[in-house]
């Protein structure tokens, strides 16, 4: 396979929404700790919470969520007993990442820079995409996750790359506020969302590159 002649050093990718399907498992992981408390469920039609449980990192979904409410501590309690391995049947691999991931590599460099704390290894190996990724930034690895500009920051930092010189996929307003305020170019994934680029499949990032 001929390589890619990018402008681009790296290639940064979100992970819930853009490499992952994993909406149905957020609803679930969050709808049983509301359960547990004897909340109703999420409404499914209520836009700003769907954007907070998909995009935002955990600490900050339980505190949108549950600030105000006097069982907090047990919330935050269930929650922690809530394992990835119960979720990962509910979530599915994007269409055409592989593929994508496949014509990238020799090219750039590839990163992950996701508000997930501790699963992104899990779903690595569980996704067949070991070996791919040369920087996993997490929220459990910063200060500050998205939409502030410290994550995406790190992995620059990482490659010793200007912000200019890599690409981030993402599909939530936290991932574009997190790459304007770090000077990263910003793709956005099935999201219309104000970027250089919009893009509908993964293959399509291929045409962006050069």
């Amino acid at each position: 396979m001929n390589p890619i002649n990018s402008r681009y050093k790296v290639v940064i990718y979100d992970c819930d929404g853009v490499m992952l399907d994993t909406l149905e498992s957020n609803y679930i992981f969050y709808n049983s700790v509301l359960e547990h408390l004897g909340r109703p469920p999420l409404d499914r039609a209520d836009l700003r919470a769907r954007d907070v449980l998909h995009t935002y990192s955990f600490n900050n979904v339980m505190e949108f969520f549950f600030a105000g409410d006097d069982r907090k501590q047990d919330a935050w309690a269930f929650a922690k007993t809530i394992h990835y391995q119960d979720l990962a049947p509910f979530m599915r691999i994007e269409d055409g990442l592989i593929e994508t991931l496949d014509r990238l590599r020799g090219s750039v460099a590839l990163a992950v820079c996701t508000n997930r704390a501790t699963s992104m290894e899990m779903i690595i190996d569980d996704f067949g995409l070991t070996g791919y990724f040369s920087c996993v930034m997490t929220a459990g690895k910063v200060v500050n996750p998205k939409p502030h500009p410290e994550p995406l920051l790190k992995v620059i930092d990482h490659y010793g790359i200007e912000p200019g010189e890599a690409l981030f996929v993402g599909d939530g307003e936290v991932d574009m506020l997190s790459a304007r305020a770090a000077g990263v170019p910003f793709v956005a994934y099935k999201s219309a969302l104000p970027a250089l680029a919009r893009i509908e499949h993964h293959l399509e990032i291929l045409r962006h590159l050069e």
